[in-house]
């Protein structure tokens, strides 16, 4: 979580991809509702999805990297062990899996 509680998934958005998301859950998640509400096909709006889906993956990758470079970091800085450090990484990416 970032800005106020904010994920940083969101923050990642630029405000079309927010407000396809909007349209999105006022339409109930349907999709044909949402080709209907922006006058295109059915899979133009499915690209449009996948293309948001990837964007939020790519971002919950960073993420991560972020999180094992930070752990890999204190170990070199001496603040943890390297035994430590190891557990910490091998533990997070075993339960990113479980997910």
């Amino acid at each position: 979580m970032d800005k106020g509680g904010i994920p940083s998934w969101i923050l990642s958005l630029d405000s079309e991809d927010i407000e396809f998301i909007r349209k999105f859950v006022l339409n109930s998640g349907s999709l044909k509702k949402l080709a209907t509400c922006y006058d295109v096909s059915y899979p133009t709006v499915r690209t449009r999805l996948d293309r948001l889906i990837q964007k939020i993956e790519i971002n919950e990758e960073q993420e991560k990297e972020n999180l094992i470079s930070f752990i890999k970091q204190l170990a070199i800085e001496e603040r943890i062990s390297l035994e430590d450090a190891r557990l910490l990484i091998e533990k997070y990416k075993l339960e990113r899996k479980e997910i």
